[in-house]
């Protein structure tokens, strides 16, 4: 089973077009085109029937103490957690490939509509729920794809973890506006494989991606 993007080559740099945000000179970011990457697959096993696709970043700082604040910098020796950056099931093996910006093209405040998605497919809602909880302009349900925005003051490059998996059923056993780790435990006893796809992005300038 493989996975393969024209976005971007494993263990390579996402382009900016596929982030939430991109480096501003003044500011430090901005926000960008925030397209999904393309991807493929190939050599999918025997008896499946849908597939699911899930992006995260593990690289996430455990504590948001200094968390883009002037004049602190995020340590590497600081232990990091998962945040998940999109959330797709019920995509069928025989669909063809992801096109670049099909499901997610541009940032949307509040978060792009769900579960429901193209092709059929439906999408949990991802990490920046729960980080733009609080902020007012923000705020909202995050379903389907957006993309890097690593703190621009991390120290380290976040590499971003895209997982296909070929399941033995035709529906994922998730329902309403799932989350990461709930998917991953309801997918569990129906993956008959995966394949993975790693992509690295910083926006801290002095950090090479």
């Amino acid at each position: 089973m493989i996975l393969s993007s024209d976005s971007f080559i494993d263990r390579g740099a996402i382009p900016g077009r596929c982030a939430f945000a991109v480096v501003d000179p003044k500011t430090h970011v901005k926000l960008s085109d925030n397209r999904n990457p393309h991807f493929a697959w190939r050599d999918l096993p025997a008896g499946t029937k849908s597939l699911v696709l899930v992006c995260h970043d593990g690289d996430v700082p455990s504590k948001p103490d200094d968390v883009n604040k002037e004049g602190h910098q995020i340590p590497a020796t600081l232990p990091r957690v998962d945040f998940f950056h999109w959330l797709l099931v019920d995509l069928k093996p025989d669909a063809g490939p992801i096109r670049e910006g099909e499901f997610s093209n541009g940032v949307t405040a509040g978060g792009k509509s769900g579960p429901a998605a193209p092709r059929g497919t439906r999408q949990g809602v991802n990490d920046y729920t729960m980080w733009f909880a609080n902020d007012k302009d923000m705020a909202g349900d995050y379903f389907g794809y957006d993309g890097p925005c690593p703190p621009w003051n991390d120290s380290i490059v976040h590499r971003y973890v895209f997982t296909l998996y070929a399941l033995g059923v035709e529906s994922c056993p998730a329902d309403g506006a799932f989350r990461g780790p709930e998917l991953l435990q309801a997918i569990g006893p129906h993956v008959l494989g995966s394949a993975k796809l790693t992509g690295s992005y910083s926006l801290n300038p002095a950090v090479k991606a």
